[in-house]
């Protein structure tokens, strides 16, 4: 048996206690087949911890999720939780701050059978920053990002540090490098944010000059926008500050075919965090319509961290076989769910996944 990898389960709000379900019906299974060791913990965040605890991210989850080799958290439901000073945080924004998860990394993939919405198969990945910008819940330490000084003025803080734009394109040119096109695309508005993103770019140029090897190019953030709808195809890597590439990954998702197919994954040097890129579809929840592609897609992307960080070749393998029987439950139309004009639900589509894992072997 693989050395023991302890997982932290967060299940959300909305839909997402639905999609984890099935989701860990996958992990478990691939787990069986590859002797993986994977262990589960489940704890509570969002409405059920703050009728439990009075607040939606307890201090006994988070620190749960931090002694974890790794987190599963579903969506939640953050625009709904009442206001800090009743318990009212945003799980998501304090795991990223708190367990310095600086990388977003969200492929967007065409899945086979699936048409993609600009007429050509798309894969490339945007490469997000994770802690700073214009995200008033994690750019500060102490204190908040946003302010209203009188009752009619609103005001926020960008922050952007040469750390953490040094950081986020060494993430970027890495993976190029282990990709066949070696492309970086950096994305930016330093015609108008000259400080900010200047700084920015100032920091992925000089990590640009240590890869010689990738091709590097750059855009303003509007064009950009304009030209993933013309051509996705000609992209590869994308790097961006958090905002932008929070914009852009969703818009590059449903290109490729739908968002509900996008998964992503939180890192650090030290934690990482599975986390579908959709919300919690409070509409749908309980009803057994929701994809739950995005979080098993997401593990998947967990288990390759992992077997990365540890240089084990069946970790590895794991990830690539989900990857592998999400495409083949995709790739048919009577095996997929409601979003994607199939018959299947949450519970019976994870249940097909986890049957297609060992033809992925």
């Amino acid at each position: 048996m693989a050395n023991r990898t302890h997982l932290v389960v967060m299940p959300g709000d909305g839909i997402g206690p639905e999609i984890t379900a099935a989701t860990l019906h996958v992990a478990r299974e691939v787990d069986k087949l590859l002797s993986l060791g994977l262990t589960f913990e489940e704890v509570p965040i969002g409405f059920e911890a703050l009728k439990k605890h009075g607040t939606t991210m307890p201090d006994s989850s988070f620190e749960a999720g931090k002694r974890a080799d790794g987190v599963i958290l579903g969506p939640v439901s953050h625009n709904d939780y009442p206001p800090v000073a009743k318990g009212g945080l945003n799980p998501s924004g304090e795991m990223r701050k708190r367990l310095d998860l600086y990388a977003n990394i969200r492929p967007a993939k065409s899945r086979p059978g699936l048409p993609p919405r600009c007429g050509k198969p798309v894969d490339l990945v945007v490469v997000r920053e994770n802690t700073e910008g214009f995200y008033a819940d994690r750019n500060m330490f102490a204190g908040n990002g946003e302010f209203m000084p009188t009752p009619d003025v609103a005001l926020a803080v960008r922050k952007i540090t040469r750390k953490g734009s040094t950081r986020i394109a060494e993430t970027a040119f890495k993976l190029a490098m282990t990709r066949p096109r070696r492309k970086v695309t950096v994305v930016h508005k330093a015609n108008v944010l000259r400080m900010s993103d200047g700084l920015f770019l100032e920091c992925t140029r000089a990590v640009a000059a240590k890869y010689p090897q990738v091709e590097c190019e750059e855009q303003i953030m509007d064009a950009m926008a304009a030209l993933l709808v013309r051509d996705a195809t000609r992209f590869d890597v994308i790097v961006a500050t958090n905002a932008f590439g929070d914009i852009l990954s969703d818009e590059a998702s449903e290109i490729s075919g739908s968002l509900g197919l996008a998964a992503s994954v939180n890192s650090g040097d030290e934690h990482a965090l599975a986390q579908a890129q959709h919300g919690s579809a409070p509409d749908i929840a309980g009803q057994d319509r929701a994809n739950p592609s995005s979080l098993i897609g997401s593990v998947a992307m967990l288990l390759a961290w992992l077997g990365e960080r540890r240089s084990d070749a069946t970790l590895a393998k794991a990830a690539d076989m989900i990857e592998r029987a999400l495409d083949a439950a995709v790739a048919k139309p009577e095996w997929r769910t409601p979003d994607l004009g199939g018959p299947l639900g949450t519970k019976a589509f994870g249940e097909r996944v986890a049957g297609l894992l060992g033809g992925a072997k």
